[in-house]
């Protein structure tokens, strides 16, 4: 992961996680995976609250494609690409996440950076095909979008600079003005790794979510089942009318990519996809009218050629292997689980942002949710 955060920034320290500040609280049966993230490229502008989250399935994304699929929980939103995965099943693109006013922009720079390095080096010409795989929620609240700040150098340098470090979280990235259920929100990740079997030898294999959310109520917000935003908004009674700007902001969207080692086929993709709605429900999200409820899996199980020889015959050339559909459950469960706790990231990993229009939208209160929490756990 690479990041174009001001020096300043670069040397604060990492914001803590939900792990951190809730250690006694029950998300899922499952361990976390190493980063307990989903690897990605982040860059952001943070000048004007606006940003671009850039995830590579693999390195080598031209060339060979993952099998994916993706639901649509609520379509007030953008993902596009989203036809091809219909038609083949197959995702051969990094996944960019922005601003609503900044589809085009993402999109160009995908084309860019595949232009630079996969056209003809002698002609200099193209001879292949791309649709890009993009979705955005929209910070008009905290950012003023008219200014229509990403560029598509920054999805180049994203792609670029993509490696395997942890995910950071909160105000950064594509996320970096977005709110969530009455509060800053943005990006956050987690993973679960479950046990498995491959053609009778124990393995085990990793589910991650990365969420760019910005979507619900305050009074809608739940941690582990208790019903943080409402007894907050309880305590702070003296204090909604200053609230009100923020309540009457437009309910936004959430964006879930899932991505898995398991070896799945597109209908599963697609099956493993559903349960982000699961994570999104135990959080506090129910998918409003106006709410773009977007969410795409893939699995890096299989490395599908782009461009075979072409051929009038059927062709068979290689062999696909897959999880059993009755053993299917704990990845289901996993990717409900990494859902909610990305979600939690992304709440606790924010910081206070001040908007165009002079209103602050205040991060979650560490000290509050321990108080509350310590009630219940």
């Amino acid at each position: 992961m690479a990041s174009s955060n001001t020096p300043s920034s670069l040397l604060s320290p990492p914001p803590p996680r939900i792990r951190d500040i809730l250690p006694k609280l029950r998300i899922g049966r499952y361990i976390p995976g190493p980063n307990n993230s989903l690897t990605v490229s982040l860059v952001s502008c943070h000048a004007i609250n606006t940003g671009v989250t850039t995830i590579l399935p693999r390195r080598d994304w031209f060339n060979f494609g993952c099998y994916a699929s993706y639901f649509r929980f609520n379509g007030s939103g953008e993902m596009t690409g989203s036809h091809w995965l219909d038609e083949t099943g197959l995702l051969s693109s990094p996944i960019i996440l922005t601003n609503s006013f900044s589809v085009g922009p993402c999109y160009t720079g995908i084309f860019e950076y595949a232009v630079r390095e996969y056209r003809d080096k002698e002609t200099g010409l193209v001879d292949w095909f791309l649709l890009p795989v993009l979705a955005e929620t929209c910070d008009l609240f905290l950012n003023d979008i008219g200014t229509m700040a990403v560029t598509s150098d920054m999805v180049v340098r994203g792609i670029d600079l993509a490696s395997s470090e942890p995910v950071k979280e909160g105000n950064t990235g594509g996320g970096t003005g977005m709110m969530c259920q009455g509060f800053k929100g943005g990006t956050g990740s987690a993973s679960s790794v479950i046990d498995g079997v491959a053609f009778g030898a124990e393995t085990t294999y990793t589910v991650a979510a990365l969420v760019q959310a910005n979507y619900g109520a305050k009074r809608d917000l739940h941690f582990g089942g208790v019903p943080v935003g409402r007894l907050i908004e309880q305590e702070e009674a003296a204090a909604a009318a200053a609230e009100e700007d923020v309540k009457k902001a437009k309910d936004g969207s959430i964006i879930v990519v899932i991505a898995t080692d398991a070896p799945l086929h597109p209908t599963q993709l697609q099956r493993l996809a559903k349960r982000a709605t699961v994570g999104l429900s135990r959080v506090g999200g129910w998918g409003s009218n106006s709410s773009g409820d977007i969410f795409i899996a893939f699995s890096t199980a299989e490395q599908i050629p782009r461009a075979p020889d072409f051929s009038w015959k059927a062709t068979v050339e290689q062999k696909v292997s897959v999880v059993q559909d009755v053993t299917i459950n704990a990845l289901f469960e996993a990717a409900a689980d990494a859902t909610e706790e990305a979600i939690y990231n992304a709440l606790v990993g924010a910081r206070d942002m001040e908007g165009p229009r002079g209103v602050v939208v205040k991060a979650l209160d560490h000290e509050k949710l321990k108080s509350i929490m310590e009630k219940y756990l």
